[in-house]
């Protein structure tokens, strides 16, 4: 379990917690020690999408750490309250101001080291008016030939648009679901 996420006082009652296997369990989980109240602990969704424009993909220059000024598909965390379509064409409004008919899933990367999953959507961009958000440095498109690949901010996006042109150029693309070491 990850040290930095690791829970100390009941969100219920407020007293301390401890870690313990509850019965009927298989797995030490936050246990309240005044109210019993049990606390689990689950990954973070990350959903964005890869807005295209013909032969271009749209990238956002962060403006915001971690990996501030370096290149990003638009995304960011899911809120409670939305589906994963919903939070990536959220996180593509806000970040890019960018307008968008949502696809396919197009990846789902575990980063189970930070305790994340991230899913990606294919997004046909409806136009190129673009207004980013104060998250975003500027949103520009770029040919593949034209990346920034020494300055993209994560894995995930470098995996992402990897396994887009790769698809693009079998002429197909599939559900892409895979492992950040």
């Amino acid at each position: 379990m990850l040290a930095s996420r690791r829970i100390r006082h009941c969100r219920v009652c407020g007293a301390r917690v401890e870690y313990r296997v509850p019965a009927g369990d298989n797995r030490e989980r936050a246990v309240c020690t005044a109210c019993g109240e049990i606390h689990y602990e689950n990954p973070i969704n990350v959903v964005g999408t890869v807005p295209v424009w013909g032969e271009q993909v749209l990238l956002c220059r962060r403006n915001i750490e971690p990996r501030l000024g370096l290149w990003t598909l638009p995304a960011g965390f899911l809120e409670i309250g939305e589906s994963t379509a919903a939070g990536a064409l959220r996180e593509t409004d806000e970040e890019a101001g960018a307008h968008v008919e949502l696809g396919a899933l197009f990846t789902v990367l575990n980063v189970v080291r930070v305790a994340q999953v991230h899913f990606f959507y294919l997004a046909r961009m409806l136009d190129t008016q673009l207004a980013p958000g104060p998250e975003t440095i500027e949103a520009r498109l770029f040919r593949e030939d034209d990346l920034p690949w020494d300055r993209i901010a994560f894995r995930t996006v470098r995996q992402t648009l990897e396994h887009f042109f790769a698809d693009r150029r079998a002429g197909r693309f599939d559900l892409h679901v895979g492992d950040i070491g």
